[in-house]
């Protein structure tokens, strides 16, 4: 089994680090290059940087923030949110991420991917999927719906369907975030993660619900990702990135080890 991921996402709106609960009622928690910072020393394999009112806002990213970001950490840096051309792929990239996730644009114009992929390589390109379960029907065969905006607008899309086809047009990654398990802290929503995971060939980053350790443990043993993105469990301090690795250790599960 090749080594599980950690990654500790932090969400911005306004230069702050902020959270909610199912995309609701966001709170600023923290300076985002001090906390990355932090993490950083702590040994997380990744960070993510999502400006998560950029798309609904219909705004650009805040690059000094990305770059201020990247000047503080020496990890894979994914940056996502506002991000709609090859020349704002171009942006985020110079300021010193080595990903970038697209999510609302890449639903609005899949070439995107393509573009992003073609001229950066798949390995720069991360789909990001913020779903929300609905409940099975003709036009959602999963039961699973994407949801674009930063969970402000259903879109009447399938999201294992979407998912096949990003990984079609080229996405190296795909980043799922489940709306309903998002911010909640009791696990991450298993059933739509093992779905993607085992039917796509990229990695499968699951996102939205962690709480605690043995989430992760249940994602990776359970529902086959290949990443694990964590927030809450860490921005309030209920576990360092050395403790939860130390226990998925301890229950077999391969990770990188903190240098």
């Amino acid at each position: 089994m090749l080594s599980k991921r950690v990654i500790v996402c932090l969400d911005v709106r306004d230069g702050k680090t902020t959270k909610g609960i199912k995309f609701l009622g966001n709170v600023d928690i923290g300076d985002p290059v001090e906390m990355a910072h932090e993490y950083y020393l702590q040994g997380v394999d990744e960070l993510v940087f999502y400006d998560i009112t950029a798309s609904s806002d219909k705004r650009a990213i805040m690059i000094d923030v990305v770059d201020q970001v990247a000047r503080t950490i020496f990890i894979p840096f994914s940056v996502g949110g506002g991000i709609r051309s090859v020349e704002d792929m171009y942006r985020v990239l110079n300021a010193g991420a080595e990903k970038i996730s697209i999510n609302s644009a890449a639903v609005l114009n899949p070439d995107l991917i393509v573009q992003g992929a073609r001229i950066f390589g798949s390995q720069c390109i991360v789909l990001g999927m913020d779903v929300k379960y609905v409940g099975k029907n003709p036009r959602i065969p999963s039961g699973y719906e994407v949801v674009i905006d930063g969970g402000r607008r259903p879109m009447d899309m399938d999201a294992l369907a979407w998912a096949r086809r990003a990984q079609d047009l080229g996405a190296g990654e795909i980043c799922l975030n489940s709306i309903d398990a998002d911010g909640t802290t009791d696990g991450y929503e298993l059933t739509i993660t093992g779905l993607i995971a085992r039917a796509v060939n990229i990695p499968v980053i699951a996102s939205g619900g962690a709480g605690g350790p043995e989430h992760l443990r249940d994602v990776f043993l359970k529902a086959d990702a290949d990443a694990a993105l964590i927030a809450s469990m860490v921005h309030y301090g209920r576990y360092t990135i050395p403790q939860i690795k130390e226990f998925l250790k301890n229950a077999q599960i391969p990770v990188r080890d903190i240098v």
